[in-house]
């Protein structure tokens, strides 16, 4: 099911024609799909910001990224209406923004617009004043009024009423509101480190909001919840309770059985809109995907359990499949629709299946259409449905595979939904780190080929100056200095990629840049990364990333990130700073652990004296070293470092590594634990037994 995607603004030849503003120059996906619309809009930047104040004009912010439905509504009802973009282009300065390549602006009016309205969304739209002050907001405006919402140019209207005759109001509420906008993003500094018993408590409020029925945790809709699946494991290795693993198993069994699950072609969408994971949202991102992949990779190295290495393993060769680039990166997301449609690509009848699986017996297409819950009246809209594996029904597995290439034979035929191919920093160390552990853990090759051609992409088109990062490539174009969450995300992948290939090269980049976060990006009166350095430009107030989302924050990466290279470097001060992070979020990490999944796994490792595991040998791309990397990832130790070492390797005066040679030229492996080592070993079986037995030990 692979193949090429291109965006294509589908907005009509004529109007294409007519119309082309400052967005055409762009590089997201997702402005050029607005660069022929009527509204003169601008990117972000210097240029739209002056002409507000120039003209005295409130800005018009939309917010928005390339696979978001609603965002594609409120273009073609709005944003392509002669009219409205009229109204718009003589009294505001209009400004669209890419949300994933501008994550600090989007989270910091995504608060604004949490804070005025209790809700928040996308397409996000939020009215400023010239100096960027927010004062009135919402997501999806209609184009007339309906369900309670008012239409969009009934609040133009208001808006420029409002900024026209009762400017005292506009600047008493924009001020109002950015006093209590930078209230909230104040970090106050921490001053008790987390507790074991915090963690103990944090399983506890988990599992009260866990769907004992469908799996997952809370109602409809069902977001896959990664961070949190990846700390109950930790949970679970350290008490042995069967409740905290069944949270985790009845989860990851029910979304890989579930329609948000693409049966056909492999990888998750977004999430589910309902509370059996059965109906997704179906934009598939990358982010998820490597996230996902890396659950199932560590729930399969802690039950052995042959359907999780098979869910990773067909969720990598989606990525590599569908949103691997040529550069050797990999592109942001595939859309919900096609054809105007929301999951019109993924979605069947039972008619268009029973004609897709011709030549086929008859029991065949039966036993396929039951096995993928395909009845005539359709499970979603129109008499559609939405593939998924109904319990208790039998689906033999060469019948599967069988019907599965037939079914992709017909789908390849359909007008595929769009892909975003930005290929953005942040999200590419997720991909490097799932490639990297798929690599090591199922052992395959392919997987440690599309890492280091992922490293070999970050090195050509996204890093500058030997440490500082790009967030965003396309088209061979790079731009927008990269934020923290881009530096930690990557520098969390080449450490992975480091402990799976052992290249010293990966390793000594990930210091360079977490370095230079320190350097640019550390905020040492909160005690917590910024996203925003000197590179960026001053806004109302400075964003710093302490909750997971959809991805992890940046200083849940940081705080499990350093404290890894500090035991590799045996620099004392990446640890102090990676305790300062978890000090500052001690105090609700058992109130909220939903929003601290990553976080909370970083404390489990600061609970525990350090674990390491270091191959010496006389080159890291000997087999017999990769054999022992291997046999040392196979049990299920979360807070090991694994780390290789090679003759003149940069990296081979760092601490951890003196005295650890290849004896007598044969790949030796390290097992350490507290800084006390375990006879050195040369032998596969004897490196794994050394970790399964700290493993039985609680560490």
């Amino acid at each position: 099911d692979a193949g090429t995607w291109r965006w294509s603004c589908d907005t009509g030849g004529m109007a294409q024609a007519a119309h082309r503003n400052r967005l055409a120059d762009e590089t997201s996906p997702y402005l050029l799909q607005h660069a022929h619309n009527p509204v003169d809009w601008y990117p972000w930047g210097a240029e739209a910001l002056d002409r507000a104040r120039e003209l005295d004009r409130p800005i018009f912010l939309s917010i928005g990224y390339a696979a978001c439905h609603w965002c594609h509504v409120m273009e073609r009802e709005s944003f392509m209406d002669e009219e409205i973009a009229k109204f718009m282009n003589e009294n505001f300065v209009c400004i669209k923004v890419d949300r994933e390549e501008r994550p600090d602006i989007d989270e910091l009016y995504m608060a604004a617009v949490q804070a005025m309205t209790g809700s928040g969304g996308w397409p996000l739209n939020v009215f400023l004043t010239p100096s960027l002050e927010p004062f009135f907001g919402g997501t999806y405006f209609p184009p007339a009024d309906r369900h309670g919402l008012p239409s969009f140019t009934r609040v133009l209207e208001a808006i420029h009423d409002a900024y026209a005759t009762r400017r005292d109001e506009v600047a008493a509420s924009a001020a109002g509101v950015t006093a209590h906008l930078r209230n909230q993003l104040e970090i106050v500094p921490g001053t008790v480190d987390p507790q074991r018993a915090q963690l103990d408590a944090a399983v506890a409020r988990i599992a009260a909001g866990f769907d004992p029925t469908h799996g997952g945790f809370g109602p409809a809709p069902k977001f896959p919840a990664p961070m949190t699946l990846e700390f109950l494991l930790r949970a679970w290795r350290r008490s042995g309770d069967a409740a905290t693993l069944h949270m985790v198993t009845r989860t990851l069994d029910a979304m890989a059985d579930g329609g948000i699950w693409d049966h056909l072609g492999g990888g998750f969408a977004r999430y589910a809109t309902d509370a059996r994971w059965l109906v997704p949202h179906f934009e598939k991102m990358l982010y998820d995907n490597a996230l996902l992949a890396h659950a199932y990779l560590e729930a399969f190295r802690a039950t052995r359990q042959d359907r999780y290495a098979r869910t990773a393993r067909e969720t990598l060769d989606f990525m590599l499949a569908q949103l691997r680039t040529d550069e050797g990166g990999f592109a942001s997301a595939l859309d919900a629709d096609s054809e105007g449609e929301e999951g019109r690509f993924y979605a069947w009848t039972d008619a268009e299946l029973r004609s897709a699986l011709d030549g086929f017996a008859s029991e065949e297409i039966d036993a396929v259409a039951a096995g993928w819950g395909v009845t005539a009246a359709g499970n979603w809209e129109a008499g559609r449905n939405v593939l998924h594996r109904p319990p208790g029904v039998p689906f033999d597995d060469v019948l599967r595979e069988r019907a599965r290439t037939a079914l992709l034979r017909a789908r390849a035929a359909r007008v595929r939904p769009g892909r975003d191919d930005k290929q953005l920093a942040a999200w590419n160390g997720m991909a490097l780190r799932a490639l990297a552990h798929g690599a090591v853990v199922l052992g395959e090759r392919r997987y440690a080929d599309a890492a280091r051609e992922l490293v070999g992409f970050v090195e050509r088109r996204l890093l500058r100056d030997g440490d500082r990062l790009w967030r965003t490539a396309r088209d061979g174009r790079a731009h927008t200095p990269g934020f923290g969450e881009d530096y930690l995300h990557l520098a969390d992948g080449l450490l992975a990629s480091h402990a799976a290939l052992g290249d010293a090269a990966h390793l000594d980049l990930a210091r360079r840049l977490v370095e230079r976060a320190a350097a640019d990006l550390w905020d040492d009166e909160a005690g917590v990364f910024a996203e925003t350095g000197p590179e960026h430009e001053a806004s109302i107030a400075r964003v710093r990333s302490l909750v997971d989302g959809a991805v992890p924050s940046t200083n849940s990466v940081a705080a499990d990130v350093l404290q890894r290279l500090a035991l590799l470097t045996g620099d004392a001060e990446l640890d102090r700073r990676a305790r300062r992070i978890l000090r500052s979020v001690a105090p609700a990490l058992d109130r909220q652990p939903t929003m601290f999944g990553r976080m909370l796994a970083a404390a489990d490792r600061s609970l525990d004296p350090p674990i390491d595991a270091v191959v010496a040998a006389s080159r890291t791309d000997d087999p017999a070293a990769a054999a022992l990397r291997a046999a040392l990832a196979a049990p299920y130790l979360p807070n090991l470092v694994l780390a290789s070492v090679g003759d003149g390797d940069p990296t081979a005066r760092w601490p951890i590594f003196e005295g650890k040679v290849a004896r007598d030229g044969a790949a030796t492996a390290y097992v350490c634990r507290g800084y006390a080592c375990e006879a050195p070993t040369t032998d596969p079986a004897a490196a794994t037994a050394q970790v399964e037995a700290l493993s039985r030990a609680g560490s």
